[in-house]
Formats: C-alpha cells, structure tokens, sequence
C-alpha cells in the first residue's frame, strides 16, 4: 500500500498527571522552537538523544522536522500554552512498511507521560499509512527510552549491538496494546478530574447579592452543604455574599481556585474563562445556558490553552457527597444524601429526579455531574473515576448523545465487572418502526444500534426514570439471581396471577415445585393453601408460616429469587401478625434475591429495613418487581460469561483490500455502489463465499455465459444491473429458473427492453439449492462506527424486519448473540425437521464481515441478501457494497473532545 502523509488536525490530549497537551504536525514555522527544544537540553540529555553532546545536532534535527512534507516522514510535537515540549518522528526511508522512529522531550517533563503520549499517535499515523513496525537505536544506558518501548503493550524486541541496542516495535493493535493505552488514559482522567471533584478551593462567579440568582443558589448550596475546603466568591460590587468572602475578580482572590463555577451571562463566559486560565485555575463548572457558536468555540479554546477540564455549559452542576468533602456545587433544592451511586446526567431534570429517587430509597450519591450541553467532560470520564474513586458502588448514566461510543464501550465493559451500570435508553424516536426496507442502512436505527452497545457493554438499559431506580433497589439491596427461575409466594390468589404474568411478560420462568417441596411447603402452611407456582398460602397464613415458608423456597435448589405478593388483610390485623416482617427475618436467605410486591404501597419502590443492615426492595407493582429481577438475572449471565475475543481469521488481506477501495474512490470520489466484480474483489480479500457468476453486457454473451454456469439442472438465474439499483426483486430486474439459449435471450431483451438507458449489464448464476435465506450486512454510523446485522433474508427482511445487530468488531460471543438473537434463530438450529445449518460457517461469515467492516471506514454500507445457509455450507447469493470518502479515524486514541 503507498504511503501518504496527510495532515491531522491537531487534538488536545492528557498526560500522566492530568495536564493537557496539543498534538499536532510540525509545520515550517516551529523550526525556532524545535532548535530550542534541543538547545535548552543538558549535555547528557544530547548525548543519550543524539548519542554525542552536539548542539550542531539541534539545528539539524530542526531542519528535518521542518523540510517540506514527504513520503514516508511524519512529524508530531506536543506543546502546551504555546511551547513546545515535545517531539515524536518517524521516517520509512527505502523501506516499505517499517520506520525509523525517534523521541525527544524537554527537560523537565519527563515521567509525566509526553513522549508515550506521543508515540501513541504516530503509531496511529503509521498503522494509516501501512506501517508494521518502528526501530530505533539507543544507548543500552538509556533507561527512559528503552522503558517507554517496553510499557507500550506492543510486542518489542531488543538486539544488543555493543553500547547501542536495536529495538523493533510491531505496530499489531492488539486487545493487550488497547488495555495498556485505555489504563494510561484512565490514570491520566482520573488524575485530571481530581481539581473538578476533589477541589480544595472553590470560587463562585457570578453570585449575586440579591436572591433569584443560580450562581447565588449554587454559592448557598456550598456554605449550606457545609463543604470543608475554601470558599469564595466573585463579584466586584460585594465583599460577602451569604457570609462568604467575595472579590473583584479571579485574580484578586487569596488563593488560586482549584473550581471556578461560572454563573455569569453567556457573553461573559469567553472572557471570564480566560480569566480563569491566567490566573491557573484547574477546573470550570459552567452552568450558563445560550451560548452561540463564536462563545461555545472560545470557551473551549480557553480550557484547551490552559488546560482545565469542563463540565457543562448548560447544567445543573457537580456533587461530590463524600462527607470529608461535602462538595455540592449544583442548585437543586436538596443536599444528595451521601451514599454509593455515581450519577451522570444530560439533563438536569433527570438529575433532580435520580438524586431525590436515591436519597429516597437511602441508597444516596457518592457523586453527581450534570453534564449539560458536554463540551469536555462526559459519562465515559465519569465511569473513570467512579471505578478508582474507592466508595461508587452503583452507576447511573442518563446519556442523550455518545462522543466515542467504542472507547465509552470498553471502558463500560471493564467497569460494569466491577459494578452494575444503569441508563435509560433516551431518545427512542425510532421505537416501534418496523424498518420497512431490505437494505442495511434503512434497516438499522439508532434504537438497535444503542441497544448493541449496551448489550455488548454489559449495560442494563431501562426505558424510564421509575424503572432505573425500581433496577438499582433490587443491584443495591440483594445479591444477584443465578439464572431466571422465580418462585412466587403470595396471601392473596388474585396476586399471584398478577405476579405470574409479570414474571412471564419479563422472559422470567415459573417451575413447577417438586413433590419433595410440596409436601415440605404443605406441612408448614395453613390448610387449604395450593402448593404450586405461585405458592398460594391464603389470607389465614400467619407471620410464623410465612417464615418457614420462605425459608424452605429459599433453601430450595430450583429457584433463582423469590417473589413474595402481600396484601394487608383484616385476618392478620386480628392475629397481629406483620407478613412484612416475614420477609426481614432469618439472614441465611440472602444467598438468593427476594423482592416484596405490596399493591397497595404508595410509592412505586422502597427499600425495607431487613435483618444485618440489609435491605428488601418493595414495589407497588408486581410488573416493576419482575422487570427488576430480570435486569438482574441478566446482568448474572452477563457476568458469568467470560469476556470474548475477537478470533484470528486466516486468509484476509487487509492491505489489497484497501488498494481496491481506494482505486475505486480515485475513480469516483463520492463514492457509490460498486459494480459486482469490485464487489466480488472485495469479497474475496475477505475469503465470503460468494456463488458462481458472470457478468454479460450482450445478449451472445449471456447465453455463453449461462452456458459455463449451468449446474446439474442446467437452470440459471439473470439479474440486472446499474449503479445504485438496490431492490431487484421489486423492480421486476431478476429472471429466475431459466432453461436453455432461447429462455436465456428472451430473459435478457425484456431485461434491456424495459431497462433501456439504465442497465449497464446482467449478473448470471446457476440456480441456487433450497435452503434458508438470511440477511447480513454492515452499516457505518458517524457516531457509533460499524454496526453488523443479521436476520431472515430474502424478500422476507422487509415485511418481518427480523433483524438483530452488534458493533464491529465482533467477538465470539457477540457473534453466538447475533445468530441467536432473531425470531429466525430456531430454523438455523433444524426447526420443522429440516436439520441444522452449517452454523460453523455462518459464524465465519458474519466474523469476516466484521473484519471487513472494521478494516475500511469507507464501506458506508454492505448488504448480503440473501444469503443461503444449508446443512453443507453458506452462500451469499447477491451481494452490494457502498463505498463513501472517509478519513480513517482511531476511535481508541487518547484524545479530548
């Protein structure tokens, strides 16, 4: 593949101790600065970079890095406000897909993560160029650099050479070179949030003197939280606000904010931030709503230039409930109960419902960010430090809108190891539409594709705010169910029932109890109670009976959690009996989940004081318990499977791959729908199978064509074609079960006939075997990258929209998901008597479309219908290909928003 040095924007990234850098290309005009990068080196720092202490070697280094553009060369510096710290090169010279790589950084900025940073993205660079591998020379005595290689997590090795030694970097984007860029990044985040949760002063600007004011309401939440570091205000016509300290401005104030909370009008905001930066504060909280365009770009660039972290603008503010802290830098109208959920929020609506529905419930905030209109900080920041911050034990996200979906995703999938990860599902505008068409980007809507992020990630995903906090009791309160297996107890039939079809409508099983259960349960309760599932144990059951009850469902081994259905009867009132309590007795039940369904509760969710300082989550509504216990059993099974891998596929070539796809957009460069041998080329560099076929533009050269193709029947299938036609079957543009010269040509004129100043030609195939028709194809969303689907093919897909979808690329276990995720699956696995399909070979199929996808950003969109799946093999039978421009991005490379 030729190598092309194109031009990257540059981006702001963070280093080890949570400072921002800008990484971008050298450009003619840093030669001044670059010389005096290497000129302000000590003698011993020369001599390890250039192995002798010359400064003849600055002004030469300088002039490389500053030559005119050219092939095979690259050049990244860091800087910060303006200087530059830092710079990373690399030059293939005659080679073709190894380089030679090179670091330098200023003195005094070592061990804070810049050259790692550095070389992090020049190794994205040269993986966009075709680049395998970098080699660089260095003293055996240069401890720094020798162990920068080595902690990449890239396979290095290392050749001794007297005083030097060679070092050879594979360029391989490995799962183990992802995991040791993603815990850099999250040691850096963490580090760079520490001024935004942890402040130790804080300032607010734009308190005023009279009430009515947010910034005033944020200043009074502050003192009347009692937060325990410093607290200031800034307004130039006050000396105290609320009985805090105010000042003219920020750099008047005693001592530098670590948190500047701007509460000042939108024009202001530009300013105000750069204000904030000079005087070095480290974090900006922006609740002021309105900005335009020019203001939101000038608040960027400011906490950019200086490096502070932002939340907002446009939001409700931060908390961080920690009692040595007491931080509550928001004006809702309550303090956050101090507690373990980590809450993240778009909207500061659902904010103030999360943190009054947490407090309620008594399960409290351990911190709070509404993140507003999200310019820097965002939900995949706060997953980071929620999972080091040592006291979040349950995350809440209500997202609107996702930055880098598949870096959120793999830190979602690490961190919900650790802890259950909530969300609401917003913005379902595509709910209930049947995706009425056969094509693959008409097929997927941003409600499946959310769906398969979650899905993947291991997120439990609800669809209101009642259900988020019904889910989060049930995570809080009691330990997760080993499968889906509920047993029902209830005083009151009519309960019961309503708790059975919950539980059913919730994909949750009802077994049978066994007669040894039976008889146990029989024995304890009172008479006339029906000992099946649910356990009816009638309104003369007593708190004792209920007890023993319980106790011996829970004991029992074929049941994963228990649903008790309660009802206040005048019979227990007489017999002073409390069913409730029941329920809050004898600890040993704990290894199994319980939930309490009270119908005439008031509130939808409580959490009932049990035995231990444990609690019983307690519904209004057996639907709300059982939608609870589900999200549960599936949040078990998702932990119970091992985290899958992405399999290695052999003959795939990635490189002639690209080389079809970019001769093709040199032809076209808006892109289009490939003509069927591209497609074909294509398909092949991926190794799908693809049937028999040739392509006719004359009539002569169809019936030869049909000749050379016709299978054991001698029947052949014509298909016409020109670009963009995507529904064959409803334009009438196929021919099937074509016998002999005369049917062939007969085909072909009404073909061209009808067709006339469009088709360009005709795809021929032998007429395939009967078997099932599936669907596959792939799908590049902007935000969320490649999303694969699957389902019932054939002209089926647009009546049935039978179809199930995950983010590329996919692992084993996401393509076991994918396969058995549609209302098809059961004819894949020999349903009606007609054996299974070559599964297998299915699974290769949608891995290499995968591979394909994940491979090319241009594919905006590939679509095989259908695709023939038999016991003996798979088949795709027609196959089209959409290529569209597309700068390659690295969706896994540190960088700010």
């Amino acid at each position: 593949m030729p190598h092309h040095v194109t031009d990257r924007p540059p981006v702001h990234a963070l280093l080890a101790d949570g400072t921002t850098v800008c990484i971008r290309s050298v450009v003619a005009g840093d030669h001044d600065q670059l010389e005096g990068l290497y000129e302000e080196m000590s003698p011993e720092n020369l001599r390890l970079r250039f192995f002798a202490a010359s400064h003849r070697s600055a002004h030469l280094a300088a002039d490389r890095a500053c030559a005119p553009a050219r092939s095979g060369y690259r050049a990244l510096l860091a800087e910060t406000q303006g200087r530059v710290v830092g710079l990373a090169e690399y030059d293939t010279g005659d080679e073709k897909d190894a380089a030679e790589v090179s670091i330098a950084v200023a003195d005094g900025l070592h061990h804070r993560g810049v050259g790692t940073l550095l070389v992090e993205h020049l190794v994205s660079a040269a993986r966009a160029e075709g680049i395998r591998a970098f080699e660089a020379d260095a003293l055996s005595e240069n401890h720094a650099v020798l162990k920068l290689f080595a902690d990449l997590g890239l396979r290095t090795t290392r050749r001794f050479e007297g005083p030097e030694v060679r070092c050879t970097i594979a360029l391989d984007q490995s799962d183990t070179y992802l995991t040791a860029v993603e815990e850099r990044g999250r040691a850096a985040d963490v580090a760079s949030l520490e001024p935004l949760l942890r402040p130790k002063v804080v300032a607010v600007i734009g308190a005023g003197r009279k009430p009515g004011s947010v910034g005033r309401a944020i200043l009074h939440q502050l003192h009347a939280g009692r937060y325990t570091g410093r607290l200031f205000a800034v307004n130039p016509a006050a000396h105290a606000i609320l009985g805090v300290p105010s000042y003219s401005s920020v750099g008047a104030l005693p001592r530098t904010p670590d948190l500047a909370v701007l509460a000042v009008p939108a024009a202001a905001i530009p300013d105000t931030a750069e204000e904030c930066g000079k005087a070095g504060v480290r974090a900006l909280l922006v609740v002021t709503a309105g900005l335009h365009a020019d203001q939101a770009q000038a608040l960027l660039a400011a906490c950019r230039s200086y490096g502070m972290r932002l939340v907002g603008p446009n939001c409700l503010g931060i908390s961080n409930a920690d009692p040595e802290l007491s931080l509550d830098a928001t004006f809702a109208a309550g303090h956050p109960r101090p507690g373990t959920a980590g809450v993240a929020v778009q909207s500061g609506g659902v904010g103030i419902a999360l943190l009054d529905g947490l407090s309620r419930l008594g399960i409290g905030v351990s911190s709070f960010a509404s993140l507003g209109d999200k310019f820097d900080v965002s939900g995949n920041d706060m997953l980071q430090w929620w999972e080091s911050d040592g006291r979040t034990g349950l995350a809440l996200l209500h997202l609107e809108s996702f930055g880098n979906p598949r870096a959120f995703s793999r830190t979602a999938r690490r961190v919900t190891r650790r802890m259950p990860l909530l969300t609401v599902d917003a913005g379902r505008t595509d709910a209930g539409r049947r995706a009425a068409a056969s094509h693959t980007a008409a097929a997927a809507t941003s409600t499946m594709t959310r769906g398969a992020l979650f899905t993947q990630a291991g997120i439990t995903a609800t669809r209101s705010i009642g259900e988020l906090l019904e889910t989060a009791a049930l995570l809080h309160s009691q330990p997760l169910p080993a499968g889906s297996r509920v047993a029902i107890i209830t005083n009151a039939g009519g309960a019961g029932v309503l708790a059975a079809d919950a539980c059913a409508e919730a994909g949750l099983s009802l077994p049978t109890p066994t007669p040894a259960l039976i008889d146990d349960l029989l024995a304890v309760l009172p008479d006339g109670a029906a000992v099946g599932n649910p356990v009816d144990a009638t309104a003369a059951v007593t708190e004792e009976q209920l007890t023993d009850c319980l106790d011996r469902i829970t004991r029992y081994g074929g049941v994963d959690a228990v649903l008790v259905a309660l009802v206040p009867t005048a019979v227990a009132a007489a017999t002073g009996d409390d069913l409730v309590r029941a329920l809050t007795r004898a600890p040993c039940r704990r290894s199994k989940p319980i939930v309490a369904v009270r119908l005439e509760q008031g509130l939808t969710v409580e959490l009932l004081p049990a035995a231990e300082d444990a609690t019983i989550p307690s519904y209004a509504e057996p639907q709300a318990a059982a939608r609870a216990l589900a999200h549960a059993a599936h949040r078990a099974a998702w932990l119970a499977r091992p985290a899958g891998t992405v399999p290695d596929l052999d003959g795939v070539e990635t490189e002639r791959a690209r080389t079809v796809v970019e001769t093709y957009l040199a032809a076209h460069p808006d892109g289009g729908w490939l003509d069927p041998r591209t497609c074909a080329d294509l398909l092949a560099c991926y190794g799908i199978p693809q049937i028999p076929w040739a392509w006719a533009e004359t009539e002569d050269d169809a019936v030869l064509a049909a000749d050379r193709l016709r299978g054991f029947d001698g029947r052949v299938v014509m298909k016409a074609h020109w670009p963009g036609l995507v529904h064959k079957s409803r334009q009438h543009a196929v021919h099937l079960d074509l016998r002999g010269d005369s049917q062939v040509r007969a085909a072909y004129r009404d073909l061209e006939t009808r067709f006339a100043g469009q088709m360009t030609g005709v795809v021929l195939q032998p007429l395939a075997a009967r078997g099932t028709e599936l669907f596959a194809g792939v799908v590049q969303d902007e935000v969320f990258g490649p999303l694969v689907l699957f389902g019932l093919g054939g002209t089926a897909t647009e009546v049935l929209a039978d179809h199930a979808a995950r983010l590329a690329p996919l692992t084993d276990h996401d393509v076991h998901d994918l396969i058995t995720s549609p209302r098809c699956a059961p004819l894949l696995f020999g349903a009606h008597g007609n054996g299974p399909v070559d599964l297998g070979e299915l699974e290769q199929l949608l891995l290499r479309l995968s591979r394909m996808a994940a491979d090319l950003p241009q594919l905006a969109e590939t679509d095989f219908n259908p695709v023939l799946a038999t016991p003996g093999g798979v088949t795709v039978l027609d196959a089209r290909i959409r290529l569209a421009p597309c700068r390659p991005q690295d969706p896994y490379l540190r960088r700010l928003r």
